[in-house]
């Protein structure tokens, strides 16, 4: 783990107004993730886990603070650049893996890889070398429906993985598989850390799951708070 800082946010506040009516979700949330670090955020239905993710990924703007991500400001990009920036550097895998039904795993993987810029059979092997790492080698050609639930996150997986991302974002990864299912997608996890040297920042209510993180912090009242001896 690098002490270079890949995610360092400040102030960060989201506010809904609707009318005369204001929810603030949080405030003054400050979050330094290191290159190649692992941290959990944890916290009660509601308290804006999943908000905060796409926030610090750029799918959702903060209403105060700043998001920077590899020394750049991602909100302050336009659109356009915005989104090259997050198909370069980050990756993200959605707690319902959001793959194309009409695409074999294989083409799922590889269609972030194209859209990058990569030729199509360029984007194809990388595919098919990362759906091997993640023990898939015999499913390259199934469409998700053919796949099991555990088997379409591995895709998912390696799907955010397949540009080489300086960080990977994750909403409950493994929040609707079973136990064994998930204890394998948390070892994956750990591997892929440490294999390849990408920061993961995981959103989870599973414990087992956090305690396997290099920090936890947990969201509540509005607050971020880091937590000891998870």
């Amino acid at each position: 783990m690098s002490d270079s800082a890949i995610i360092d946010c400040q102030g960060l506040a989201k506010t809904y107004r609707e009318g005369r009516t204001h929810l603030t979700v949080f405030s003054d949330v400050s979050l330094r993730v290191a290159a190649g670090e692992t941290l959990a955020i944890v916290g009660t239905s509601g308290s804006g886990k999943t908000t905060l993710l796409n926030m610090l990924g750029g799918l959702d703007r903060p209403s105060e603070g700043k998001v920077l991500i590899d020394g750049q400001d991602i909100h302050g990009m336009s659109e356009r650049r915005r989104c090259r920036f997050r198909n370069r550097t980050l990756g993200f895998v959605y707690q319902f893996h959001h793959l194309l039904g009409e695409f074999t795993a294989q083409d799922n993987v590889a269609l972030p890889a194209a859209l990058g810029g990569k030729s199509v059979a360029e984007s194809r092997r990388l595919a098919a070398s990362l759906l091997e790492r993640v023990g898939l080698t015999q499913r390259l050609e199934h469409k998700p429906g053919e796949l099991s639930g555990g088997e379409r996150q591995r895709v998912a997986i390696a799907r955010a993985l397949v540009n080489e991302p300086r960080c990977v974002l994750m909403d409950e990864p493994t929040g609707n598989l079973d136990d064994d299912t998930g204890e394998r997608i948390q070892a994956l996890i750990r591997e892929l850390n440490q294999q390849l040297g990408s920061a993961f920042i995981v959103v989870t209510h599973d414990r087992t799951l956090a305690g396997t993180m290099n920090r936890c912090c947990r969201l509540e009242h509005g607050g971020l708070v880091m937590e000891e001896g998870v």
